[in-house]
């Protein structure tokens, strides 16, 4: 089926409405109109999602059980050399250890692989010659080659050393890392040739002249003195005529200054350059950048390092070189080529800092500090080289995370040269960053959301960019054929919850798609380049593998089927999706529902009790078709709906899966427009599913938790009582890598951290709170449930509860803890509902 994307909203997320039932696993579209506020675009509903599930009723205990129970589904599975065979692992019941199998795509049966045969299965990230007839991948730290032809391996290192990143060469040569020393060897004689050695110090200066008066008498008065001062620069010169005149001596030591480290470093196809971005190494500080563990193996409090503040972070740049491995020169490439490199982007934020200050802020252009991008997700290197090494990209970032850049290198001139610049008055995504080389052209492709959703684009090195999809949808994961045909790519074309894997030509922009199994699908493509790995979930089954034809309108073949007896067994409730009107958008807000066993459409009453989740990590999507993360989650609501309740579970403004201008809603706002959206998930449940607004709850876990006391702090009256679980009351004191694209940086803007740190607002609390606290948690610290405690006691609140947790992280492990958790939100709602 070919689609014309700018036209697609007809056929997008709008389709399932609050009145779409689940019905069934198929894939049957089903119809249904939207709610009264999307009457305009009434379409057809394009997905169908499964029914009620089981008939022993859960129990919290069972929900939150070891997840053993539930299966033992596949994981991290690849492709192996042959194209023919899956790679995946399995977690043993009982334990944290995982066993590999391997599986023909014509198979429903798995052979486990036994330990002494770990080493020949290849690996996630193997990389194959040129001619496809040879996989190279590293296993514990050594480096392997296979013959696919013959299915002959070779251990071309073996040592304690930890090698990485193996590299073809266009001689035919496979280069290797080893620290931050590079070799390649000949694969025909077996020679091993070190290519470069990156030193972290600074060039040696040779052998000085005396400089002081004292040091240049002692060289004139002691003859001893000035002759093993002639026979140290006579040796030093001979070394130098040796390594320059006899090839057998390695001579490829660089020096990249002392105190930086390597933050990234490519080599390039053909073995004769190096692009290297180093940056000042940042060191740990003992006195605040610690965490105690009170429950230790030997009974004592042990300080364990933990990131730093964004609070206590200071801007950083890097450096990028370009080292020619033939001549032996390393250039320093600046970033004054950059478009924007020096523009003052946060003027009208520090004038409204200023302002509240009593002071005026001077705008003036300065150069910024320009990193990397940060490799969040990312899936690849963010320096890449073209195919035949003729060329290099690097995407860079503002440390103020307004611009990303592209650029490539002029290396005649040595100089980076411009190819795309992303602009976003809020913030760069750290998703949709994907973007590499064509195979046989000098032409770039790279995801953007310079239209408000992330697509894919095309740019030949000297002309314009072209988009190759288009519409109001986020695409993922390019991966372009070898011969520049097709880019697959994963998409939510259809409804912002429905991921299915489609094609592009890049020559016509025109798409296929490929799957239409209804849920989440993400997938890899085979090593030949004719089928697709595929693992796919629905919206209450785990993941599972397929295997489908790499073309339009596959038809995807299981391969797996791990799903536990006990668990189809259990009464469990799907929920349904609907589309929340907003009083702030024109958007809906998408949110899960999960109705009462014996609700009755149309009651009336509002005599229904409900709760709303509120999912973590802010920019996450969990209203969709697929598994969720929070499976337990999944079967407590199945829990609360089986007892009457109404369970709704947002995909709030910032959340995932919606496009740019949903993501950025919360810039130097956050908490505001979230609770704005609960609010109108309140209402919507009142007119829609008879829920009586005094009787209702809310939670969350980490950012959850976060929404949970702003909630309840900034809109009391909205619920009755709220649970805060690992959450952040302060984001002064979280990390600088999510903060700082959302609020600034606090020395920057005060006044966005004052705005959105629950902290600041624990005045409003005037219903029940518990607040569940892990205490070893390194990303979310303890110390900000006990500062906020500190704060409700000096406002002398009396209608919060604090748990601790002693041994858990930010994600709880234990079930134990899990258990005691969840009967605590269990009885606060009884309680309070």
């Amino acid at each position: 089926m070919i689609f014309n994307f700018s036209s697609s909203k007809t056929l997008v997320a709008l389709a399932i409405a609050s009145s779409i039932m689940l019905a069934g696993c198929s894939a049957t579209a089903n119809t249904a109109s939207t709610n009264n506020a999307l009457e305009k675009n009434k379409v057809e509903a394009v997905v169908s999602t499964p029914a009620d599930v089981g008939s022993e009723k859960i129990t919290l205990k069972q929900a939150m059980a070891d997840p053993d129970w539930i299966g033992n589904q596949p994981q991290n599975a690849f492709w192996a050399a042959d194209s023919a065979t899956i790679i995946y692992s399995q977690k043993q019941q009982g334990s944290t250890l995982r066993d590999l199998f391997s599986q023909s795509v014509t198979s429903q049966t798995a052979e486990q692989i036994a330990l002494n045969k770990l080493h020949t299965l290849g690996a996630r990230n193997a990389v194959y010659s040129n001619d496809k007839t040879l996989q190279a991948y590293v296993f514990k730290g050594n480096v392997f080659v296979k013959n696919i032809k013959t299915n002959t391996l070779r251990q071309i290192t073996h040592s304690t050393a930890n090698e990485s990143n193996p590299q073809f060469l266009k001689d035919g040569t496979l280069a290797y890392r080893q620290g931050n020393m590079f070799f390649k060897v000949d694969l025909v004689t077996g020679l091993t040739q070190e290519i470069a050695n990156l030193k972290l110090a600074d060039k040696p200066k040779g052998i000085s002249e005396p400089s002081s008066y004292i040091a240049k008498e002692q060289h004139k008065l002691i003859e001893y003195i000035a002759l093993e001062h002639k026979n140290k620069k006579d040796q030093h010169a001979r070394n130098a005529q040796i390594n320059e005149q006899n090839t057998s001596v390695a001579n490829t030591s660089y020096y990249l200054g002392k105190g930086n480290k390597v933050d990234n470093v490519e080599l390039s196809p053909n073995g004769d350059a190096l692009l290297v971005v180093v940056k000042k190494q940042s060191s740990w500080r003992s006195d605040t950048d610690i965490m105690p563990h009170y429950v230790t193996d030997d009974a004592t409090i042990a300080p364990k390092k933990v990131r730093r503040r964004i609070a206590d972070a200071k801007e950083e740049t890097s450096q990028v070189i370009y080292i020619n491995l033939n001549d032996k020169t390393q250039n320093t490439l600046a970033f004054d080529s950059l478009p924007g490199f020096d523009e003052d982007v946060l003027a009208s934020v520090k004038q409204e800092n200023y302002v509240r200050l009593g002071k005026t802020y001077e705008s003036k252009k300065s150069p910024r500090a320009i990193n990397l991008i940060t490799n969040w997700g990312l899936g690849q290197s963010p320096i890449v080289w073209n195919n035949n090494g003729s060329q290099v990209a690097i995407m860079l970032e503002a440390w103020d995370n307004k611009d990303r850049w592209i650029a490539t290198v002029d290396f005649e001139n040595n100089k980076l040269v411009s190819q795309h610049r992303l602009h976003d008055d809020a913030w760069i995504a750290y998703a949709f960053n994907n973007f590499g080389w064509l195979n046989n052209a000098n032409t770039l492709y790279y995801l953007s959301e310079e239209s408000g959703y992330s697509q894919l684009y095309k740019k030949p090195l000297n002309g314009n960019a072209v988009a190759l999809t288009k519409g109001e949808f986020e695409v993922s994961n390019p991966t372009v054929t070898s011969d520049d045909s097709a880019i697959y790519y994963k998409a939510n074309v259809e409804h912002p919850g429905l991921y299915e894997i489609f094609r592009v030509d890049p020559q016509t922009a025109k798409s296929e798609k490929i799957t239409d199994l209804n849920g989440m699908t993400d997938y890899t493509l085979s090593p030949d380049e004719e089928k697709l790995l595929l693992v796919h979930s629905k919206i209450t089954m785990p993941s599972e593998l397929y295997i489908a034809d790499a073309k339009a309108n596959a038809t995807p073949t299981r391969l797996t089927n791990t799903v536990s007896s006990a668990f189809l067994a259990k009464k469990l409730t799907a929920p349904k999706i609907v589309a929340v009107p907003s009083s702030h958008t024109d958007a809906p807000i998408y949110a899960k529902v999960y109705y009462p066993a014996d609700y009755v459409e149309g009651e009336g009453g509002k005599t229904r009790k409900a709760v709303i989740f509120n999912h973590g990590a802010g920019y996450l999507q969990n209203s969709h078709m697929g598994w969720s993360v929070y499976f337990r989650e999944f079967m407590f609501h199945s829990l609360l709906a089986d007892e009457g309740y109404v369970v709704m579970d947002m995909d709030y403004r910032a959340s995932k899966g919606y496009g740019r201008d949903w993501r950025t809603a919360i810039y130097r706002q956050m908490g505001t427009p979230e609770t704005q959206d609960l609010a109108d998930g309140v209402k919507w449940m009142a007119e829609n599913a008879n829920v009586d607004t005094q009787a209702v709850g809310t939670y969350g876990g980490s950012y959850g938790g976060f929404m949970t006391f702003m909630a309840l702090f900034t809109a009391p009256e909205l619920f009755q009582s709220g649970a805060a679980l690992r959450p952040v009351t302060d984001w002064a004191h979280y990390n600088t890598a999510y903060t700082g694209n959302i609020l600034n940086h606090p020395d920057v803007d005060p006044i966005a951290y004052e705005r959105s740190s629950p902290i600041y607002f624990a005045e409003g609390l005037n219903k029940p709170l518990l607040i569940n606290a892990p205490m070893v948690d390194d990303n979310v610290f303890f110390q900000d449930s006990v500062r906020l405690v500190q704060r409700l006691i000096e406002l002398e609140k009396e209608n919060f509860e604090t748990a601790i947790f002693p041994v858990e992280p930010h994600g709880f492990v234990q079930p134990s803890s899990w258990l005691d958790e969840y009967r605590r939100i269990y009885k606060l709602f009884k309680d309070t509902l």
